[in-house]
């Protein structure tokens, strides 16, 4: 099991350059001191409009200054939004190779549609045509990066015979990634071949269904590109500290923070009628139970705030689970001081992932 960093780029008010700039270049530091620790790979969202939450509307700028500042770290866009309003298939295809040659060959391309009315309703996006330009997205960029020249006369993808430029520098091509929010989405994944990026879940036991749903289906699968990416990462919430509780409590701030500036991010099926959305409810998990009169008194039992041994045996769980990358959020609005989230990725490295690594072994 590996283990990545999630950035939201989150900016409290007031909204300054100078306070904007710093956020960007923390999330930098931070991705260099994570490489440090041992992480595997870093990843950047993609979202627009969305105030305070994250203000990561270039996650392949972004990931760019993180390449060259790092060495081996792998650079997860997290994701590239597959809407034709947004973006075209041709431009993420050129944007995500061109990093990877870049990088020496380091980019995991995770991909799309988005769910929230604020951003797709800004954009003037066709709703109801998301899920199908998604999957003509995930089927023509594999094509631009592998053949030397190509055309395609799709309903969203469109273009004359050109060869697409410059190619990845890793071969065939890089892997591919789908988000995974709404039920069901982890079954489209593994139907392509892609590797599943689950962003809803922090309760490992509701987790393992899916889990097991998807490595079965993979099997019999039609890649969308080059070859099967049959991988799962959960995305998680991770403050490591000597004092557990201390670590809980400043795990509720961040939390707290995160799910007041999510409010923005309601779901399409609350403000649009469209049958390609479910009402997925990304919140709730972060909980042990929503509905309960003292919800906000207990976290799900997936989530990884707390001591060093207190994670390590949250992970075992994840990782007897069988999830490849468990790729954590760290950061709400610069709610922790930018040290200490430093200190909690190096703590979280010296104690944490060597003694995951040797139990992997053991049961190997």
């Amino acid at each position: 099991m590996q283990f990545g960093i999630v950035h939201e780029l989150s900016t409290p008010r007031p909204f300054t350059p100078a306070g904007q700039r710093e956020v960007f270049e923390n999330a930098v530091e931070q991705s260099v001191a994570a490489e440090r620790a041992g992480f595997a790979s870093v990843w950047c969202v993609e979202h627009h409009f969305l105030e305070e939450y994250s203000h990561s509307s270039c996650p392949d700028m972004f990931l760019m200054a993180v390449a060259r500042a790092t060495k081996r770290i792998r650079l997860g866009f997290g994701i590239g939004t597959c809407v034709p309003a947004m973006h075209s298939a041709i431009r993420w295809a050129e944007k995500a190779a061109f990093l990877d040659v870049m990088s020496g060959g380091r980019v995991d391309f995770g991909t799309g549609r988005s769910s929230t009315w604020n951003e797709l309703g800004g954009f003037g996006a066709a709703i109801d045509d998301t899920k199908k330009a998604w999957d003509e997205y995930v089927r023509a960029i594999p094509q631009m990066w592998t053949k030397e020249r190509c055309s395609f006369d799709g309903t969203f993808v469109k273009m004359p015979e050109r060869m697409v430029l410059p190619k990845p520098y890793q071969d065939p091509h890089p892997p591919l990634w789908v988000a995974v929010t709404a039920p069901g989405t982890e079954l489209d994944a593994a139907d392509r071949g892609l590797g599943a990026l689950i962003l809803s879940h922090t309760d490992v036991s509701k987790a393992i269904p899916r889990f097991e749903a998807y490595r079965e289906r993979i099997k019999h699968c039609t890649p969308a590109g080059s070859f099967v990416n049959n991988a799962i990462a959960t995305v998680n919430w991770l403050f490591c500290h000597e004092d557990g509780d201390y670590a809980r409590r400043r795990g509720a701030e961040l939390i707290d923070s995160f799910s007041y500036c999510a409010a923005q991010t309601i779901e399409i099926s609350e403000a649009y009628p469209a049958g390609n959305y479910s009402n997925v409810g990304l919140l709730s998990a972060l909980r042990a139970d929503p509905n309960s009169p003292d919800a906000k008194k207990s976290f799900a039992d997936g989530l990884c705030f707390g001591s060093p041994d207190e994670i390590f045996e949250i992970l075992c769980q994840w990782q007897d689970a069988g999830v490849d990358q468990v790729a954590f959020l760290t950061q709400s609005r610069e709610i922790l001081e930018h040290n200490e989230l430093l200190e909690s990725l190096s703590l979280f490295g010296e104690k944490v992932i060597p003694r995951l690594a040797q139990r992997q072994k053991q049961y190997a």
